[in-house]
């Protein structure tokens, strides 16, 4: 068994843990980067970024502007029946696959000095009280100790059982599943297609590209027995989304597909580590703010450790500066939630969205930021 000691481990190469590493390291930290899948590499994910992280990827040089990358400036929202209603967005955003865009941080993260472990997991974390240092325990039972660790690791993770977090004893009935397809879908438009019990979200990425991701139910793929059967006896049911799936190019071998998301509150400190992007929080997919939220959470975890001046003020900053700027939307979020996915409720919000637009700009506010 080896051992090695270093400064801050972050553990999870998505969005917020990148973000926090690149941060963490051009301010001279010593950091390591632990992420399980090697790069590049797709994930599940709704590929759209509110423009309310723009400035900060621009200011950082870490947006990739030698993309063509599609500015999204209008919102589409069907009922369960295929009926539409259209709103233009306030601050809007642009759409990049998470493909392209981890890999580019993953290269800005190593050009920063972070020591990126790719391709295995971390199997165990424990803060060891005497030491006053965390603890891990990577698959091949090599041990790393730091002073800081932050918890990127995702919506769902073997970490989170280990961690023993309370959202992980509730069962989900929810799963995810994406695509990327070629279509003659707007560029400048993210939709959201209601079907019964879940939503798709459809929106233009580089390389003339869309994502297609929706948000299904368990039930009804043991129902139906494949992910194909339940999106023609389902999703289906909703000619927009039956034409999507009929007239389009899918240019995946297979969907990418992810059990059980739970929308289950969290702390986003536990157990001493920062819980930082969906780790801390998951918000409803149908809200577009994740992937900005993931963004804007690894740079309030990395701040907090460059400011604070012991374990406990670093945490008390870091929750504290969550709290104030997510927890208000999460919970806004799981209240939409309960808007999409169900035949009457669907038609409601259509009408809603398309005579009252004010309803949908409230909802669109309440769920997303301000740029930092």
């Amino acid at each position: 068994m080896k051992e090695t000691e270093i400064k801050i481990i972050v553990i999870g190469g998505g969005l917020a843990g990148l973000i926090s590493s690149i941060l963490l390291a051009r301010r001279g930290k010593e950091v390591v980067l632990i992420e399980k899948k090697s790069y590049p590499f797709h994930r599940v994910c709704g590929e759209y970024i509110s423009n309310e992280a723009l400035d900060f990827l621009k200011r950082e040089q870490l947006y990739p502007d030698f993309l063509e990358i599609p500015s999204i400036s209008n919102f589409e929202f069907s009922d369960t029946k295929g009926r539409t209603a259209r709103i233009g967005l306030e601050l809007g955003g642009f759409g990049i696959s998470r493909y392209v865009l981890d890999a580019w941080l993953f290269q800005k993260a190593k050009d920063a000095g972070v020591n990126v472990m790719a391709g295995i997991q971390v199997s165990d974390v424990e803060f060891v009280q005497k030491a006053e240092k965390h603890r891990l325990t990577l698959a091949d039972q090599t041990t790393l100790e730091a002073d800081f660790v932050i918890g990127a690791f995702g919506k769902r993770s073997k970490l989170d059982k280990v961690l023993e977090r309370p959202f992980i004893q509730k069962r989900s009935p929810y799963i995810g599943v994406k695509y990327h397809i070629k279509s003659d879908f707007a560029r400048d438009r993210v939709a959201l297609y209601n079907f019964k019990g879940g939503y798709c979200g459809l929106n233009a990425i580089e390389d003339e590209k869309v994502n297609l991701c929706y948000l299904g139910r368990r039930d009804q793929l043991r129902h139906c027995g494949s992910i194909e059967e339940m999106e023609r006896v389902v999703l289906w049911e909703n000619p927009i989304l039956k034409r999507i799936f009929t007239e389009s190019d899918f240019l995946f071998e297979k969907p990418e597909v992810i059990n059980e998301i739970n929308f289950e509150p969290k702390k986003p400190v536990e157990n001493h580590i920062l819980m930082a992007g969906d780790a801390a929080g998951l918000i409803a997919p149908l809200c577009g703010n994740g992937m900005a939220m993931a963004i804007h959470s690894g740079k309030m975890a990395a701040e907090a450790i460059l400011l604070g001046r012991s374990r406990d003020e670093v945490e008390s900053i870091y929750s504290r500066n969550w709290n104030a700027e997510f927890r208000r939307r999460l919970w806004v979020g799981r209240r939409v939630q309960q808007l999409f996915g169900s035949k009457g409720v669907s038609v409601l919000a259509r009408n809603l969205i398309q005579h009252i637009p004010f309803f949908a700009q409230q909802i669109i506010r309440n769920t997303h930021g301000k740029p930092f």
